[in-house]
């Protein structure tokens, strides 16, 4: 039997990260999914390369070598972070994304009352108000990492993500104060300045 575990990111380069300290678990590539808002255009279509944290190096090579048993550069990165695309979803405008959540949520259809990426998450086995919560972070800025385990290994690879992870209660809490109550495909994606707002108002602009 398999679980689902899921965190929240405010900075893409954390997500990373966490993806390559899963792969180098053993974790494969099938079962890991990123989605990262993308409406800053911080991932370039054209020429590829993923440099949200604006060091001039491909954040991908950066992710791949922290990640245990998995080697520095290029080669280590070649899991599932270079398969990234760009696409949209529905509720949260242009992602980067891989993975199998990414296709699912893609493929929902776009007046799905649940949204695609709220019922993909539910389909795999997180809870509603969770699902609600990790869509509506992406939606103002963040990156979601998700992953496909064995029950017996949850405890183990669900620390993995902990990380620079979002407490997603206080922030969600943080969410409601100011009148937010769910996520809601229909509604419009974020500006980039409303997504540099909020960044900034948690303290999770790029690091340089």
């Amino acid at each position: 039997m398999t679980t689902t575990i899921s965190r929240l990111y405010d900075n893409y380069s954390d997500a990373a990260r966490a993806v390559s300290r899963l792969e180098g678990a053993g974790v494969p590539h099938a079962d890991i999914s990123i989605v990262a808002n993308n409406s800053d255009n911080w991932y370039g279509s054209r020429s590829g390369k993923v440099d949200r944290d604006r060091d001039g190096v491909d954040d991908r090579a950066e992710g791949a070598g922290t990640g245990a048993g998995i080697g520095a550069g290029l080669g280590g990165a070649a899991g599932l972070l270079a398969g990234l695309g760009l696409l949209a979803i529905p509720g949260l405008g242009p992602v980067v994304a891989a993975g199998w959540l990414a296709s699912t949520a893609a493929g929902a259809a776009a007046g799905a009352a649940t949204g695609g990426i709220v019922g993909a998450l539910t389909e795999a086995g997180v809870s509603r108000e969770d699902a609600s919560r990790y869509a509506e972070g992406v939606r103002r800025g963040g990156t979601l990492v998700t992953a496909k385990v064995p029950d017996q290994d949850r405890a183990r690879l669900d620390a993995l993500l902990h990380e620079r992870s979002v407490n997603l209660v206080d922030r969600s809490a943080a969410w409601q104060k100011s009148g937010w109550t769910d996520f809601d495909a229909a509604s419009p994606p974020l500006s980039p300045e409303d997504i540099g707002r909020e960044r900034e108002l948690y303290g999770a602009g790029p690091r340089r």
